[in-house]
């Protein structure tokens, strides 16, 4: 019976790790809560691919290790010293270069994404006013006719060369141990949660009271700190009604 060449079983393998891996990018939503952003898709999508490269780089990670310990284990009688063995320069070279390439690779991705949610763009807002309040959450829940002169900058913004086109909504947000407050300074209301309408563009003013906190909901996957004696913005528009919880994700 003729051996199996090793180029075909590394063949098979390669196939068969391709297609548990791209499986496994094409059923990442279990791992995550509801797109509920117009931002969302561009995060899930990078979180796709790196679902898809993990898997990979897992199977053949632990795939090699166990073949290693079976194939190359300790033979019943066997009491010699093994075999002498030194550093292979090639595969240490291939084994760095990979990983380099992969991770250069989602970097540049990574800072794509970033820079297509408006990640880049120039910080300015205002201080906003405080209050009190025990909880908060986010309402989703229709949409705006009428729209906000202001012009803003920040995590979010649509950008035309060096111009930014006003929200549709605007809400000044306090984050303070343990609360968010929401200003709304077109009627002049203070709450504990933020409504929103669907499909509007809402800019967000962020400012912290005593420590950093980290606007974070996890639907829109857009999370943006407020920091003490600096105002921050966050600016999105949401896709599907629903209730959605505010998460502070730093000292809250």
């Amino acid at each position: 019976m003729k051996q199996i060449p090793v180029s075909l079983l590394t063949l098979v393998a390669g196939v068969v790790v391709t297609l548990i891996s791209l499986w496994a990018g094409d059923h990442y939503q279990f791992l995550l809560p509801e797109q509920a952003s117009e931002q969302a898709p561009l995060v899930d999508n990078l979180f796709r691919a790196m679902v898809i490269i993990g898997t990979a780089l897992f199977i053949v990670v632990e795939g090699a290790i166990l073949i290693f310990l079976i194939w190359f284990r300790r033979k019943p009688g066997d009491d010699a010293d093994g075999s002498p063995l030194e550093g292979n320069v090639p595969l240490e070279i291939f084994w760095t270069f990979i990983p380099a390439i992969i991770v250069i690779g989602l970097g540049v991705y990574s800072v794509e994404v970033y820079q297509e949610m408006g990640g880049f763009g120039p910080g300015h807002a205002q201080m906003m006013q405080m209050a009190q309040s025990p909880q908060a959450q986010l309402v989703a829940d229709g949409e705006l006719e009428a729209a906000s002169p202001r012009q803003t900058y920040g995590i979010g913004v649509a950008r035309d060369e060096d111009e930014a086109p006003p929200a549709d909504l605007v809400v000044n947000v306090s984050g303070m141990q343990y609360a968010w407050i929401f200003e709304y300074p077109a009627t002049g209301t203070v709450a504990g949660e933020l409504h929103i309408p669907v499909n509007a563009d809402v800019q967000l003013n962020l400012s912290a009271n005593d420590v950093i906190h980290s606007f974070w909901v996890p639907q829109f996957r857009l999370k943006q700190d407020a920091i003490p004696g600096q105002a921050t913005e966050l600016r999105f528009r949401a896709t599907q009604v629903g209730t959605y919880p505010v998460i502070c994700a730093e000292l809250c």
